[in-house]
């Protein structure tokens, strides 16, 4: 029988903060007579870290853990502790004591019974350093304005989902920021927030990293284009190059016929084509163009030759419960 919550806790170097966030998340959910399993992620931790979780989970049954070798990165703790979730509702949160559990029932009933795929906790007051709170700030509207859900806290570590949810998106690189998106590319659309209390860091340092200003609005972009044209890339790069061909096509043949027209029309000497500024644009245009239709090819052949190509995102089926070959094949 599944459990009703699993928590999703990847972590690196947080080994003080450990007893307390077991202790406060087994009393919350006890309280409110949750089943519960806490799947804690160390990603290569340096400090005591693995050792605070092995004597945790000699003492409750309900802390289940996995160490990685060397550091990953969160967006690959998430992904092996969604593999490893049991439970009804799945939460991530993060191991450093700013996310309050005491949030966790009410955004379980928000799944449960309001049937939610996804709710993303909102740090409406939080205390991160000026530029953390900035850049998140940044980056949740360019996320909001490009992918069109109506999010304030995309990059919040607490999120519940349903256990479907998390079995059916795929997490890697730096995508961790972004997966209501990944989720709403999925078919899973119905996304809601919560206003969630937000406490300062009692231990340890931040992860907060420069290179995420770099990384962050590349896998955006990744993620907008996987998500609209991974199945059918000549949409895209063929539209493109087909337009700019023919843009710099009917410039050329507009030089030529302009060419054309001083000699035999004026009986003046026309200037050299290769004179004209708009020569060399109609060339690049060409050029663009050609090598734009050929990338969309080329990602159309490696579409074509992925296995999972033809797969969906099936909720259910009628009369097909025990066909393993229809199972296979499009799920």
């Amino acid at each position: 029988m599944n459990l009703d919550i699993s928590v999703v806790i990847p972590l690196l170097n947080e080994a003080e903060s450990l007893p307390e966030l077991s202790a406060w998340i087994d009393r919350v959910l006890t309280q409110h007579q949750l089943s519960y399993e806490i799947v804690y992620v160390d990603d290569g931790s340096t400090d005591n870290s693995w050792e605070v979780i092995q004597q945790l989970s000699a003492q409750n049954s309900a802390i289940k853990a996995i160490k990685f070798r060397k550091n990953y990165g969160k967006s690959a703790g998430l992904s092996v502790g969604f593999a490893a979730a049991t439970g009804n509702v799945v939460f991530t949160m993060d191991a450093d004591l700013q996310d309050s559990p005491d949030e966790l029932p009410e955004m379980y009933r928000m799944v449960i019974e309001d049937d939610y795929d996804l709710v993303s906790g909102w740090k409406q007051k939080r205390f991160d350093s000026f530029i953390k709170n900035n850049t998140s700030k940044i980056y949740n509207f360019v996320t909001r304005k490009m992918s069109g859900i109506n999010l304030n806290g995309f990059n919040c570590g607490l999120k519940a989902y349903k256990n479907t949810v998390v079995k059916n998106i795929e997490v890697y690189g730096e995508m961790h920021r972004y997966l209501p998106v990944i989720a709403n590319n999925a078919g899973f659309s119905k996304i809601g927030q919560k206003v969630v209390k937000h406490q300062a860091r009692k231990h340890g340092e931040s992860k907060f990293g420069s290179a995420r200003f770099i990384r962050g609005p590349l896998d955006l972009l990744s993620i907008m284009f996987v998500g609209r044209f991974g199945k059918r890339p000549m949409h895209l790069f063929g539209l493109w190059g087909g337009i700019l061909f023919v843009l710099g096509f009917f410039s050329a043949i507009m030089i030529g016929v302009s060419k054309l027209y001083y000699l035999n029309i004026l009986n003046q000497s026309a200037p050299l084509v290769t004179e004209s500024p708009y020569f060399y644009i109609a060339l690049t245009c060409m050029m663009m163009g050609t090598q734009l239709f050929l990338a969309g090819f080329l990602a159309e052949l490696v579409a074509r030759n992925n296995p999972r190509r033809n797969s969906y995102g099936i909720e259910t089926d009628i009369g097909l419960e025990e066909d393993n070959h229809f199972k296979e094949k499009y799920t």
